[in-house]
């Protein structure tokens, strides 16, 4: 029996490799050659822009999942977590002790800006008391610190609306006390439709469910008050980035998520705009709050 060597061994196994439906190894292995000529990396980007962002909850899913969809590319999420267990002041005042250990994580990670996020706990706390948190934030970490709730505060008086409609998946007591927060800033809640759910209830919500609840009780709500200039959508936990250019085109007002007005708060700050690479722009598909 001839003897093969090692050598032409794995030639021959990589010649039968390559022959495949008809196409000589030949063929193959000059497509192969085209290809590699062809191939044009992309553009390194690295994180030049690094938004910490405490979450309520020890996890994070639709949180980093919709900000990677909208934020520049070069805009880095650096989450770091609470353990609310519902939507009371009691469960958030357990947790103050979790969140300055959190500011100081995200300091030691030298993150440009931090937002707290959840909007129940600073509707738990007050504007008053959530507003002294953030100073002593500032003062602990020397960082620009912000909540999603005072994000959409921001990106409501940049856009000049005064006049809110809001949907949400919380109970009428958390829906009131955001409607109070607001008022503090001239903005009336002139709408609230809801679907009260505990905190583990949205915990466990379904992806499509969610997005199909977004349009419904977002439908429902501007069209009982078309005198509301916005719609608001808040929770961190709803997956409702798609329902945002639908209903955008549909009533043509601004809908705003609280990834989207903590993004765009971030975006508008001294220390980003100072840092910007590229366009530093978000995909205006995502909606009016970006796109201003």
């Amino acid at each position: 029996m001839e003897k093969i060597n090692r050598r032409d061994f794995i030639h021959n196994v990589a010649y039968s490799s390559l022959t495949f439906a008809g196409v000589s190894s030949i063929s193959s292995a000059q497509s192969l050659h085209q290809s590699s000529n062809s191939f044009k990396a992309r553009e390194f980007v690295p994180p030049w822009y690094q938004l910490g962002y405490i979450i309520p909850h020890r996890y994070t899913d639709m949180d980093a999942y919709q900000f990677y969809k909208v934020a520049p590319e070069g805009m880095m999420l650096v989450t770091t977590g609470l353990d609310l267990k519902e939507y009371t002041l009691e469960s958030v005042e357990s947790q103050l002790p979790v969140l300055y250990s959190s500011l100081d994580l995200l300091k030691k990670k030298g993150v440009d800006r931090i937002s707290l996020s959840g909007v129940p706990i600073a509707a738990a706390l007050g504007p008053k008391r959530m507003r002294s948190l953030l100073d002593d934030a500032r003062q602990r970490t020397g960082i620009e610190c912000d909540t999603d709730m005072e994000a959409h505060i921001s990106t409501l008086k940049n856009l000049g609306i005064t006049k809110l409609a809001i949907a949400s998946r919380w109970s009428d007591a958390v829906n009131n006390a955001i409607t109070q927060y607001l008022a503090t800033e001239g903005i009336e809640v002139v709408i609230c439709k809801s679907r009260g759910r505990t905190l583990s209830q949205n915990k466990e919500a379904n992806a499509l469910s969610d997005h199909h609840l977004a349009l419904e009780l977002g439908r429902e709500a501007l069209k009982a008050a078309p005198e509301a200039q916005a719609l608001l959508l808040p929770g961190g936990l709803w997956y409702a980035i798609y329902a945002v250019p639908i209903l955008e085109a549909e009533f043509g007002k601004p809908v705003l998520l609280n990834i989207l007005s903590t993004t765009s708060a971030a975006m508008h700050a001294k220390s980003y705009q100072s840092k910007i690479q590229g366009s530093g722009k978000s995909d205006s598909y995502w909606g009016k709050v970006l796109s201003s």
